[in-house]
């Protein structure tokens, strides 16, 4: 009598004789001797697994939490199945040991920022697992790299105390750069103001020479009547106020005659 068993798609079959391997079956319909014979499916296809939280030591001696998610495939069912009795396991033990030597080499800060790196060279140290398990990881990544409570409290003060500094830092620039500028505004109003009136006091300077030269050029042409001509002016503004007391010089006594206006002013004297 025999029976039957079916094989999946992506599968292996292996036949055991009396709990002993003795062949592999592909996909399909396979015939078998009950009692004696039976037939194991293993799974070729590609699986995923999730390595749970676990501690890993940086350089600085930094506890941190490490979560990694990984993919993996049979390549070969019968070391898988016969010569490990858990090859699964066997190879997440591998992983977690060359996370933490990779992160025991790293300081904290480093380890948090290179998660990337740390991929790529968990990825060369894993390697291909066919000789020793059967399987061969297609794909690792490191999920979270999470620090323990009291070292992710103690970051965040630090990154708030270095907020602050740099909040600190700003406004102090911001009002040095402030004084520097009214400071400046003030002294261009300063320089403005000196050059208008230094502009002011020069056009005045430049007027009055003006006017002395003209007057000065007037008086070199000017003749005898002319000055005649002030001396009556002078009298006569003389004559119609209070005080009338001229003192003149005793030389030109005899020539007041001459002028029109002395008469004049005896005249009004006398009454």
């Amino acid at each position: 009598m025999l029976f039957f068993r079916i094989v999946p798609q992506n599968n292996a079959g292996l036949v055991e004789t009396l709990g002993k391997y003795s062949r592999r079956k592909e996909a399909g319909l396979h015939f078998y001797i009950p009692f004696f014979q039976t037939i194991r499916n293993v799974s070729l296809a590609m699986r995923p697994l999730r390595l749970p939280d676990y501690s890993v030591i940086t350089a600085d001696n930094a506890d941190i939490k490490a979560s990694v998610t990984l993919n993996y495939h049979v390549t070969d069912a019968i070391k898988y199945m016969y010569e490990n009795t858990d090859s699964v396991e066997s190879m997440a033990q591998l992983v977690r040991g060359h996370l933490r030597d990779i992160i025991g080499r790293m300081e904290l800060n480093e380890a948090l920022g290179s998660t990337t790196k740390i991929n790529v060279q968990l990825a060369e140290a894993i390697g291909d697992l066919t000789n020793t398990y059967g399987i061969n990881v297609d794909r690792i990544n490191i999920d979270e790299l999470r620090p323990s409570a009291s070292i992710q409290e103690a970051m965040d003060k630090q990154l708030t105390a270095d907020r602050e500094r740099v909040a600190t830092i700003a406004r102090a620039e911001g009002q040095a750069r402030s004084i520097e500028l009214t400071t400046k505004a003030t002294n261009d109003a300063l320089m403005a103001t000196a050059k208008a009136e230094a502009d002011a006091t020069k056009t005045r300077a430049d007027a009055e020479r003006y006017r002395i030269d003209t007057v000065q050029a007037g008086l070199a042409g000017a003749d005898d009547k002319y000055f005649q001509n002030q001396s009556i002016n002078a009298f006569s503004t003389l004559a119609g106020s209070a005080a009338n007391l001229v003192v003149v010089d005793g030389k030109d006594v005899s020539q007041l005659g001459q002028l029109p206006v002395v008469g004049k002013l005896l005249e009004k004297g006398s009454k």
